[in-house]
């Protein structure tokens, strides 16, 4: 089994190979100029694991939630190579790959992955981890501003990310007392990324979609704040 995957929802920018059960990543900073560095790691980091694209058995990528520019290059960048060399195309959680390099850190369980969704507002994802350590969604996805978040049970859960950087004095005020803040910087990555698509496929050789169904989630229509909603908050 041979996966390229790629991540584009933050400021890092990740590819990865999987390959027998070894992943090999490239990474580099981008912001809005992960364009001008994707195709450049694809190349770079398939000469690494020494395979070319005809032997990719699948292309996974990073659906989302996160920065909608991004999204749409990982779900586009996915859609061309699997539509290319007609392989599925494998849609992972930003979140999920966001709490899975968590767990790689040593995060415990239950884990709760926050990416910064801006406008005063973070996305949220509960995981727990199965019996081959890798992370199982254990509620819906979420929009949410931090002081509204609401966590299931009464767990201490692990939490970390872009979003809890963002308003960790926000989520503290309100969720302080069941949240382990991880002090270490967590991005989405693409070797998590082949690591769940990898167990998909191997839990179902068919798991994967066409390129065409390749969609991103957003978990918001909205993209930015009106001029009078930036005004208000300088009030």
């Amino acid at each position: 089994m041979k996966i390229l995957a790629i991540e584009c929802s933050t400021e890092v920018l990740s590819v990865a190979v999987y390959k027998g059960g070894e992943v090999l990543q490239r990474e580099a900073p981008g912001g809005e100029r992960h364009g001008d560095h994707l195709l450049g790691l694809i190349d770079a980091v398939l000469a690494d694991a020494g395979i070319a694209r005809l032997d990719l058995s699948g292309v996974a990528f990073g659906r989302g939630p996160g920065a909608f520019t991004g999204v749409r290059m990982a779900v586009a960048a996915a859609q061309g190579i699997a539509y290319g060399l007609d392989i599925p195309a494998i849609p992972i959680s930003s979140l999920a790959a966001l709490a899975q390099e968590a767990h790689a850190r040593g995060a415990a369980t239950p884990l709760l992955a926050l990416l910064d969704a801006r406008m005063g507002e973070v996305y949220a994802g509960g995981f727990d981890v199965d019996v081959d350590g890798l992370v199982t969604a254990r509620d819906e996805e979420r929009l949410s501003r931090p002081e509204q978040l609401e966590l299931p049970g009464d767990d201490v859960w692990s939490a970390f990310g872009p979003g809890e950087r963002a308003y960790h004095a926000q989520l503290d005020a309100a969720l302080g007392y069941r949240l382990d803040a991880l002090p270490q910087a967590l991005w989405p990555s693409a070797r998590a990324i082949a690591r769940l698509a990898a167990r998909e496929l191997r839990a179902n050789a068919a798991a994967g979609l066409s390129a065409a169904a390749a969609q991103p989630v957003y978990l918001r229509d909205k993209v930015a704040e009106t001029e009078a909603e930036r005004r208000d908050k300088v009030r």
